[in-house]
């Protein structure tokens, strides 16, 4: 199994295109943020052991997105359900990255 992509990696992505993703789903459309969900779905399905210590739904959401599953993308077609997605993971990455200390191996 691949080491990466590991917190470290999900930070330096979403810190690319904004400093703070807490408020994101208010934001209005950007391509931006278009492109950042489409980089985030491909990080969300390699097989990593920090991507498998995540919530199940945000690497479920990514695989179906991916796939095309149509309810899934006609969900995410809706710009606050995609920001909203984007604005969750970038929280629990970062709790988990500062309150939790480094993430390891063992998911801790």
């Amino acid at each position: 199994m691949q080491q990466k992509p590991d917190a470290d990696d999900y930070l330096a992505l979403f810190g690319r295109y904004k400093e703070d993703f807490g408020d994101v789903y208010m934001d209005p459309e950007d391509e931006r943020f278009r492109l950042l969900f489409d980089q985030i779905c491909r990080m969300l399905t390699q097989p990593s052991p920090f991507n498998l210590a995540l919530p199940e739904q945000f690497r479920t959401t990514a695989f179906r997105y991916l796939e095309g599953d149509p309810h899934t993308v006609a969900h995410m077609t809706t710009i606050e359900n995609r920001h909203f997605m984007l604005s969750d993971l970038f929280d629990y990455v970062h709790l988990v990255n500062t309150m939790g200390g480094r993430w390891d191996q063992r998911g801790r």
